[in-house]
């Protein structure tokens, strides 16, 4: 796979964490590096994990799979695509960090939502294994995507609030849907 459809891949896969890494930023009345590089780590690293773990559960279906991998993989992206673009056009509250809800920058909190951003990676993960793509490379740089995108979306959060959030992850579902269909394409001979 090229590197250029990878860092697509990675910027698409990127952009639900840094949406909610803006709405995380917002919460706070300034800027603190330490919750902003927590955050990156967790959301870089199951974003990274999780591609690996789809690709070895896709490992053991690839030979009942390989008929119609490239559908699948089409399917794939264009389901996480989708999911992407439908809540983009959600409008979401957050409230200051503190009080009766739970604050973005705790472990507990953290960790569901690096758990339910990067949901999305396993299922590209599965679609690496399908293509027969290595993973290893792909989910370096996946991870360092969105390491990268949640830092900067905590810093633009905190700076200021919620303007780009829903843009962008309406684009990142935009970038997976292209990407799933030239795969399809491809492997129908049309591309």
């Amino acid at each position: 796979m090229p590197l250029l459809e990878i860092l697509f891949i990675a910027l698409g896969l990127s952009l639900d964490a840094f949406a909610v890494s803006v709405a995380s930023g917002a919460t706070m009345k300034r800027l603190h590096f330490p919750n902003a590089l927590k955050m990156g780590v967790f959301f870089g690293g199951f974003q990274a994990f999780m591609p690996v773990l789809g690709w070895a559960a896709g490992l053991g279906m690839k030979d009942f799979l390989a008929g119609w991998d490239h559908w699948l993989a089409f399917g794939l992206l264009s389901a996480i695509g989708g999911k992407m673009i439908y809540e983009s056009f959600k409008i979401t509250e957050e409230g200051e960090c503190g009080g009766a809800r739970a604050c973005p920058f705790d472990t507990g909190t953290l960790t569901v939502l690096a758990l339910a951003t990067s949901i999305d990676a396993l299922a590209v993960g599965l679609t690496f294994s399908l293509l027969r793509v290595s993973v290893i490379a792909p989910a370096l740089i996946i991870g360092l995507v969105t390491f990268l995108m949640s830092l900067a979306g905590v810093k633009i959060g905190s700076a200021g609030g919620h303007f780009f959030e829903n843009k962008m992850e309406a684009a990142g579902g935009m970038m997976l849907i292209g990407i799933g269909l030239k795969i399809l394409l491809g492997h129908l001979g049309l591309f």
